[in-house]
């Protein structure tokens, strides 16, 4: 067994690879926007309606460079550590403006919150992440286990980030350069998180986190009121 995460009890669709689209956006035709919506892995260019300005949302691209942000910047980061990097960073960012980073899902399994598209994809990585990292697990403790072995590929680029995004990557990586994977399992469990309401006190084990448990109900009002521009 990986000395990184467990394997999952339930089945989940691999992410598969879809064909460049196009989007039309609905109203007045003369006015219409079309945006070529270039498809990478299960991981689409999603376009957001704001109350001023269409906003493109590039997670594809966010997600692979902070796994190389994480790699570079932290210590020991295999499958459990970077699972929990990227967890923090959508829930608190979320927490403070209402969306996410990456646009990932999280998932309360036993060992903390897992993004279960991306543990599939380690396995089979998409084209653009397979150019960008490289993934290998390692025998460690003399063969009785595995860790996986993060490789950036390309340098990072923080042109898709905002500041505010960027600023709470470099907090997080300094916050748990040198933690272990059993220091971030046991900083995702403490009591009242998203993941101990969901895998404890509602006994829904393996099942989504919502995004809106990083809020306190006198918060939630205020972070999920729509915003017309990028924090």
């Amino acid at each position: 067994m990986s000395a990184d995460t467990q394997k999952p009890l339930l089945t989940r669709e691999k992410a598969r690879s879809s064909p460049a689209g196009s989007l039309k956006l609905p109203g007045d035709s003369r006015n219409a926007i079309l945006f070529e919506i270039r498809h990478s892995s299960a991981f689409p260019v999603r376009v957001q309606r704001g109350t001023s300005a269409m906003l493109i949302s590039h997670d594809r691209e966010k997600l692979i460079h902070a796994i190389i942000f994480f790699a570079h910047e932290t210590r020991k980061c295999g499958k459990v550590k970077l699972f929990k990097l990227l967890y923090f960073l959508d829930f608190e960012h979320f927490k403070a403006t209402g969306r996410s980073v990456t646009g990932l899902d999280y998932f309360a399994w036993q060992m903390g919150p897992v993004p279960a598209i991306l543990f599939d994809e380690i396995e089979a990585p998409g084209p653009d992440m397979a150019a960008a990292v490289h993934f290998e697990e390692r025998a460690i403790r003399q063969g009785r286990q595995t860790m996986l072995v993060i490789t950036p590929q390309i340098p990072f680029s923080s042109q898709h980030f905002s500041r505010r995004e960027i600023q709470l990557m470099e907090d997080l990586a300094q916050r748990y350069r040198d933690a272990e994977s059993e220091d971030m399992v046991e900083a995702t469990h403490l009591e009242n998180l998203p993941w101990d309401k969901v895998y404890h006190q509602q006994g829904r084990r393996q099942q989504l986190i919502p995004y809106e448990l990083a809020a306190r109900p006198d918060e939630k009002e205020t972070i999920l009121a729509p915003r017309a521009t990028l924090c």
